[in-house]
């Protein structure tokens, strides 16, 4: 892995899973996934894979452990981390999580007035970092946004400790 200057995100993996019953039910256009994928491409990322289950605890932690098996890099999920009956992203996310990153989380949530209604957490999964975001393809990367110049960072020091602390950090 090449660490030119510790915060380019060009030689990191990211993945996009979505939440939701509609676009498992094919009612719904993934449109925040197809955000998210643009955003995190345009940003630096490799978006190796997308994929999408139903809401539910269950659903969420399963393929959660599936796309961090053997992964090193960003697993961003969206949707589901509201107050609606079936939102259950975050349950899911921490019944596979190793370490939660709380700070993560707190910046994403002061992006928006609305983000203090958010229940998304982030954390670790071996050496996968996720991220829960918003259903809408604006909240989703507005979230993203906030925290973009620092996870690259954490996804390299999951493997090695390698990459040095930024300059002034």
């Amino acid at each position: 892995m090449k660490h030119p200057d510790g915060d380019g995100a060009s030689d990191l993996a990211a993945k996009v899973l979505t939440v939701s019953d509609g676009v498992i039910e094919g009612t719904r256009q993934d449109r925040s996934g197809e955000a998210l994928e643009a955003y995190l491409s345009s940003s630096g990322w490799a978006v190796v894979e997308r994929s999408a289950v139903a809401d539910g605890v269950e659903s969420v932690a399963g393929e959660l452990r599936r796309l961090a098996d053997g992964f090193h890099g960003l697993i961003v999920t969206t949707g589901g981390t509201g107050f609606g009956p079936r939102d259950a992203t975050p349950e899911g996310t921490r019944a596979v999580l190793d370490r939660e990153a709380p700070g993560l989380a707190e910046a994403m949530r002061l992006v928006n007035p609305l983000g203090r209604l958010s229940r998304a957490t982030a954390g670790t999964i071996g050496t996968a970092l996720v991220l829960n975001t918003p259903g809408s393809s604006k909240g989703c990367v507005e979230t993203v946004g906030a925290v973009i110049d620092v996870v690259g960072h954490a996804v390299r020091l999951l493997v090695d400790n390698y990459d040095p602390h930024p300059h002034g950090g």
